[in-house]
């Protein structure tokens, strides 16, 4: 049976993980870019690879650090 504080830390979890929807969003319409950039210009297409993959992890951070915060949150504040 989950009391109310664990209730609470289910409603936490939950909203910590929002943010990967964002971070999900964004690398999505970075991808469609980089696609139609390299469509436009192909012989870019090495850089505009390099550009895309280093942005897809610094906006794969957030959601990593999402994804941490929930686990915190399952992990340390159950019984």
């Amino acid at each position: 049976m989950m009391t109310q504080g664990g209730g609470l830390v289910a409603i936490g979890i939950g909203i910590a993980m929002l943010g990967s929807f964002g971070t999900g969003l964004g690398q999505g319409l970075a991808a469609g870019k980089a696609t139609e950039a390299v469509g436009r210009n192909p012989e870019a297409a090495a850089k505009i690879r390099s550009m895309l993959l280093i942005g897809q992890g610094v906006a794969e951070s957030s959601a990593i650090y999402c994804l941490v915060v929930a686990f915190i949150l399952a992990f340390a504040f159950t019984k």
